[in-house]
């Protein structure tokens, strides 16, 4: 009997200690906060003391896991309210799964300022691009990116970049690790737009293997300066990378002040970058300045979409209906295309409207960027809950790209959705929106398109691991990376 009671004893002093250190999160914001402010916050749970609840997004998004679990638990414990609270990376936070709340954060810059975890910011050297005027960068770095004429003259050089690199695969002996080779490729688009075709191939070749340490560390849970850790390599891969960036715009700027500046001199963007001035004439970025706008571009410029080609070509493989329509939408306009005429137009490209369709529903089923986040600038009360200022708001991108509210069967792949139907507002949010919309979005689509117009037309993927699990950390992938062959098709 003793030894019963002693048993139970020790079981629930266990019990009172976890549920004391676990309401620990709890009592420090209640104290923190008020009791008014905190009773006005939305449902959640803050989780564990200074881990919060980050262990339980790793395990949702980490190979194996299920990556909406972690919004559906909190909606089934907490019903669907568009916002709940809780603690990642370190910090409180607000998770936002409603389309008209995410819209009305992200068109209101007052209330709310970018504010992404550390491991992000990896990708800011000097921290000036936190702190630039966005209207005035987003002028000047989105100009070569979107528009119909200046789209117009990548289309080529793009083209043959895509079509001597899967060339180049079909060629291969031993399988290839898709993912790794399409982000080579865009890698080399990228650095042609921002920094001209001068780059030596030496110092090219140095770069891509430099950003290759950046990409896994991204939303890392453990993002600390230790050696041993991947973030400690990353810090020091992002050193080497702006040593680089620094020579070649020093290298730059000789060539453009040795010379008077005029229109065939400023050849690349890193060239705008360096003459551009303000209305007294005075130069707006020094050498800092572009290393801390081009760091971050460079990686977001060939990375993230590396990820979204590689689930385009999978998806149109593994579904012969999908890649049957497509074929016929291509063969189409090759057969309407004057004899003359040598490579892909872009007048073609916006023909394709098939290939339109998949690449919405693309950017919908695999998700690449899964969140946004902002940081509330003052006490913000949205639907009868507060928003405390400092806290972090994360607009949960992936929660209402699959909600099945919004989408039915939204685990499907299915272009046909997109037939004659346009998403409500902040419904739909691969590159977000208002003054921080994704400057690369439409330069995305075409990187996609021309690739997927070479692939459908000439070539077939063979998987090596069809029963590959995935991985959403950093975004989502197959874990093998697409191991696969490249087979090109003889006619």
């Amino acid at each position: 009997m003793m030894e019963m009671l002693s048993v139970c004893v020790i079981i629930g002093s266990v019990l009172g200690v976890y549920f004391f250190v676990r309401k620990l999160n709890e009592v420090w914001y209640l104290v923190k906060l008020g009791r008014r402010v905190y009773k006005s916050l939305p449902s959640g749970d803050l989780g564990w003391p200074l881990i919060g609840s980050s262990f339980s997004f790793y395990k949702a998004f980490k190979a194996g896991g299920d990556p909406d679990s972690f919004i559906h638990h909190l909606i089934s414990r907490n019903g669907r309210v568009g916002m709940y609270k809780s603690h990642l990376y370190g910090r409180p936070t607000i998770i936002v799964t409603d389309p008209e709340i995410c819209r009305r954060i992200y068109l209101d810059d007052q209330k709310f300022k970018p504010n992404y975890p550390k491991s992000v910011k990896l990708l800011e050297v000097n921290g000036l691009f936190s702190r630039i005027d966005h209207k005035t960068f987003y002028r000047i770095m989105a100009s070569p990116l979107n528009g119909y004429e200046i789209l117009s003259k990548y289309v080529s050089f793009i083209e043959e970049i895509m079509s001597k690199g899967l060339e180049e695969w079909s060629t291969m002996k031993e399988p290839i690790e898709l993912l790794s080779e399409i982000g080579s490729l865009l890698f080399k688009v990228i650095i042609r737009i921002f920094l001209g075709n001068e780059i030596p191939t030496p110092t090219l070749n140095k770069l891509e293997a430099l950003y290759k340490h950046l990409g896994p560390v991204i939303l890392s849970i453990l993002p600390y300066d230790v050696p041993g850790l991947t973030y400690h390599h990353a810090l020091k891969a992002r050193k080497e990378i702006e040593n680089i960036l620094e020579g070649v715009i020093m290298e730059k700027r000789r060539v453009l002040e040795r010379k008077e500046t005029n229109d065939e001199l400023v050849k690349c963007q890193m060239d705008k970058l360096i003459v551009a001035t303000d209305e007294n004439g005075k130069k707006l970025y020094d050498n800092k300045a572009i290393i801390d706008l081009l760091l971050g571009l460079l990686h977001a410029g060939h990375h993230t979409p590396a990820y979204t080609a590689m689930w385009a070509i999978v998806q149109i493989s593994q579904n012969s209906h999908i890649f049957q329509k497509a074929k016929e939408e291509q063969e189409l306009i090759m057969k309407e295309r004057p004899s003359t005429q040598k490579g892909l137009s872009f007048t073609e490209i916006k023909q394709m409207k098939y290939l339109m369709k998949f690449t919405n529903e693309l950017l919908r089923r695999h998700t690449v960027a899964v969140a946004s986040f902002r940081e509330a600038t003052a006490n913000v009360h949205i639907n009868d809950y507060t928003i405390p200022k400092g806290w972090t708001v994360t607009i949960w991108t992936r929660a209402i790209h699959m909600d099945p509210q919004i989408y039915s069967n939204p685990q499907e792949f299915d272009p046909s959705r997109w037939d004659n139907y346009t998403p409500k507002p902040g419904e739909f949010l691969p590159f977000g929106i208002g003054s921080r919309f994704c400057p690369g979005s439409e330069l995305t689509k075409l990187y996609i398109t021309i690739l997927l117009h070479q692939f459908i037309l000439n070539y077939k993927m063979e998987r090596v691991n069809q029963r590959c699990d995935t991985t959403h950390l950093p975004a989502p992938k197959l874990v093998d990376n697409c191991l696969c062959r490249i087979i090109k098709l003889s006619y």
